[in-house]
């Protein structure tokens, strides 16, 4: 009889260790002790590093490319990199929500990676071939009327970029919740575990950054841009190798076969249908299954919450008792919604203002991968008296300073603050995401102050009408490594913060689409400065320049101005932010009831 008792404890035990709804790479049932953890994280976070670094230079150095190499317009090359940058991060969600319902976040990391390999190679070929690019000439010279790149051309060029742009948006959507799929964010142990992830997730950007920043940017300017997007090509294929090496060592979630978006969506028609109907005054009347009924998967409830309480008539009971909840088929969803499926729709809901407010700092994000690119290009780039650094190498100031900090932040800072605290994370993700948000606003008005030193030093030597690059002004290009600098730092506490945030915040059915939330905020932040760049040219027009940001003459444009104007806007934005973040109701906790085969298993 004891022996009997030992072996159950032993089972029992075991059966502790097993992850939730997650298996091996054979569809076993995923123990914790064998998959998952750090050390698959650790081939998830190198796939991240190598993407970025071959994707990165895209990111920062392609204005230049587009303009001197394509002859698009200044305006006009600004606006197809963040029209890129935009639809990259947009089209995210709709590939979260694949990788969650149907494909898994496994297999979409896999097929995401090989379209952005297929998009690489594809702009690598244009750019090796001159009877695929427009003829050589000088932009900057007006007296050179350069011919423009058109027709099927242009096709391949589109093609080839919003390829790219398609696998990094399946890449963002899929890998982050892949790399905390590999932790129980209930077990206290790995939900550090899964903070020291986010953490280190973001110094796997900063050190493929880094490589792409200064090598591969490098390679571009002085080999040609065919061997700079070439060496990206290869590193994304050696990316997607070593990812797939470590299939046996992962935790799979299992793709949850519903469209949770889709359940989202019914809540609010069931409620806009039943906006005639009267609230009762006991939550307890609305419907909700019971714990004791039979599922195919554990069943998780949310306690009901007295906020957004129009969203409740989703779930009023009209029609429809206990009887027919028991004995008849399922209510029409479009109708009737259970109290669970309602606090989600609330919790996102609740979680929408903090996500708009991040918009902005994309939107001055945008600025210094675009206009200040083309300063740089103005500037006196020499390192030494035989090296020059690139300007759109710039970015490796901030990038090699958070790969010092970061491990800092993860393994002194936050122990520390977690003893004053008790957040496991050291401070919340609200008030992490607050810091980055006045760091931007810092940013933007120390790059306007950078742009008028710089333009007093090309008026000072009748230089306004230099050519970049081949007459370069009198001031160093590492002036504009402060506004790099702080933005930098700014990335560090925002977006990793909002990846927290919305991961840990998210519906269960959600956790994959939850951390799009940040790429369509990005998203949505760089589409908005393609609007913005076009509305200031249309409202400035009048001027003597003809619009601040207009034409190829960086000098006689007032980005100055443009500067100053973005850094008043989001001071604006962190004071609601700060509003927001204070009213702002977290997640309840979620009782989950296992379904009656799981009991008698």
């Amino acid at each position: 009889m004891e022996k009997f008792e030992v072996v159950d404890s032993k089972v029992e035990a075991e059966i502790q260790l097993v992850d939730e709804n997650k298996v091996d790479w054979k569809g076993r049932t995923a123990l914790k002790f064998k998959y998952g953890g750090m050390k698959a994280s650790l081939l998830i976070l190198a796939f991240l590093g190598l993407e970025n670094m071959g994707t990165f230079s895209l990111a920062v150095n392609s204005v230049p490319y587009f303009n001197g190499v394509m002859h698009y317009d200044l305006a006009d090359a600004a606006n197809m990199l963040t029209n890129y940058m935009g639809t990259s991060y947009i089209l995210s969600i709709f590939v979260a929500v694949l990788a969650d319902t149907w494909i898994g976040r496994y297999k979409s990391v896999i097929y995401s990676g090989f379209i952005e390999f297929v998009g690489l190679a594809l702009l690598t070929v244009q750019a090796r071939y001159s009877s695929l690019k427009p003829a050589i000439c000088n932009i900057n010279d007006p007296t050179d009327h350069c011919e423009t790149l058109s027709g099927s051309h242009e096709a391949f060029l589109f093609i080839g970029l919003y390829l790219v742009a398609l696998g990094s948006a399946g890449t963002k959507a899929a890998l982050p919740s892949h790399g905390a799929d590999q932790f129980d964010e209930n077990d206290p142990k790995e939900a550090m575990q899964m903070s020291t992830f986010f953490n280190t997730l973001l110094l796997a950007i900063c050190l493929g950054g880094s490589v792409s920043l200064t090598f591969i940017v490098w390679i571009q300017i002085n080999k040609g841009w065919d061997w700079g997007f070439g060496i990206g090509t290869i590193a994304i294929l050696l990316g997607i190798i070593i990812f797939a090496a470590g299939l046996p060592l992962y935790r799979i979630r299992l793709p949850q076969g519903s469209n949770a978006f889709t359940e989202i969506i019914q809540v609010f028609v069931a409620a806009l249908r039943n906006r005639s109907l009267t609230l009762p005054e006991d939550p307890t009347e609305l419907y909700e299954i019971g714990q004791d009924k039979e599922a195919d998967v554990e069943i998780e409830f949310l306690p009901h919450r007295d906020i957004f309480r129009f969203l409740d008539r989703a779930a009023i009971q009209e029609n429809f008792d206990e009887q027919s909840n028991s004995n008849s088929e399922a209510p029409n969803p479009w109708k009737l919604c259970r109290v669970t499926q309602v606090e989600n729709a609330k919790i996102i809901l609740g979680m929408v203002p903090i996500f708009c407010c991040t918009i902005i700092m994309t939107l001055c994000l945008a600025q210094l991968q675009t206009f200040s690119i083309i300063q740089g290009y103005t500037m006196d780039t020499s390192f030494t008296k035989h090296f020059h650094i690139p300007p759109a190498s710039l970015p490796i100031i901030p990038v090699m300073f958070l790969v010092i900090i970061v491990p800092i932040y993860d393994r002194i800072f936050v122990p520390l603050l977690r003893k004053f605290t008790g957040i496991p994370t050291g401070i919340s993700h609200l008030q992490r995401i607050g810091v980055g948000l006045i760091l931007s606003s810092i940013s933007m008005a120390v790059a306007a102050i950078i742009e008028v030193k710089r333009k007093r030093v090309a008026i000072e030597n009748n230089m306004l009408d230099a050519f970049p690059v081949i007459q370069p002004l009198p001031i160093s290009t590492f002036w504009l490594s402060f506004q790099y600098f702080i933005f930098g730092i700014a990335d560090m506490f925002t977006y990793v913060g909002l990846l927290q945030f919305f991961y840990s915040e998210s519906p269960k059915g959600l956790k994959s689409t939850s951390t799009c939330f940040l790429w369509t905020s990005m998203a949505l932040g760089y589409f908005l400065s393609t609007i913005i760049v076009k509305c200031v040219n249309g409202a400035t027009k009048h001027t003597k320049s003809g619009g601040w940001l207009a034409g190829n003459n960086i000098n006689r444009n007032h980005v100055n101005l443009f500067y100053f104007f973005l850094s008043i806007v989001s001071l604006i934005n962190f004071c609601i932010y700060l509003i927001l973040s204070k009213r702002y109701k977290y997640r309840p906790q979620a009782l989950t009831v296992p379904n009656d085969k799981s009991t008698k298993e």
